[in-house]
């Protein structure tokens, strides 16, 4: 009973917003979202295994996957808790009126204050990895939309970094960090994606800070935020 009270505590730290519909939870970097290869613990599985002891439920627990953010990315994930919830959040996500926004520290100034990057996004299921196009190569190359704005430039550990919000319009595979580092200003921490600078271990600095939609259920708006990370990536912002 102890541990199942200490999963509880810890775990309802991490949460952002639940009712009966939905639940959203503020996910650790190098968490998977969902199981991997890898086999290591999930969001998933802890969000699952939290309201199975909460609500003395028995057997399985339905809990629809709306969207995901990559392993080494933190923030807000938001999850299903019913099948008609999960239906009509993923309807919003399919109408894009679903608003995500992030934040990113990235590595090179940008060369304006905002801007919008329009390529085609390439995936390697294999390696993992996406390639970015300026045109579209053949039928597997994605339109990807993303939207930035430039906050302010830091001077850190690392160097000269600079803090920037993101909006992606579309939710390609890695779209935010193949097309940032496409642009020139990859993300800090980001080997895949071309970093240079700081080896954060499997994190990288991009954090999921808001969400902004319409509640499954209830005829209102919610917009969702979440604490930036309590680690030394972050601290200075």
């Amino acid at each position: 009973m102890k541990a199942n009270n200490l999963m509880i505590n810890n775990f309802s730290q991490k949460i952002i917003y639940e009712d009966n519909h939905i639940i959203a939870v503020n996910k650790d970097a190098s968490i998977p979202t969902v199981p991997d290869i890898t086999g290591d613990l999930s969001l998933l599985e802890m969000a699952k295994e939290y309201l199975k002891i909460k609500y003395e439920k028995k057997g399985n627990v339905f809990l629809g996957v709306i969207h995901r953010i990559d392993r080494p990315v933190s923030g807000l994930v938001l999850f299903a808790r019913t099948s008609k919830a999960a239906s009509r959040l993923s309807e919003q996500i399919r109408d894009k009126t679903i608003e995500k926004k992030y934040l990113a520290l990235v590595e090179n100034k940008p060369p304006q204050n905002s801007g919008i990057l329009k390529n085609y996004l390439l995936k390697d299921e294999k390696k993992n990895i996406v390639s970015v196009w300026n045109e579209k190569i053949n039928d597997n190359c994605k339109l990807s939309i993303t939207e930035w704005k430039f906050l302010r430039a830091i001077s850190s550990q690392y160097g000269n970094i600079y803090l920037l919000e993101i909006t992606p319009v579309t939710g390609r595979p890695h779209q935010i960090r193949a097309q940032l580092s496409h642009a020139g200003f990859p993300i800090l921490g980001d080997k895949k994606y071309n970093s240079k600078k700081g080896n954060l271990g499997g994190k990288i600095a991009l954090h999921s800070y808001s969400m902004g939609f319409k509640h499954p259920t209830k005829d209102e708006e919610l917009i969702l935020r979440t604490e930036l990370p309590e680690n030394n990536i972050w601290a200075e912002n």
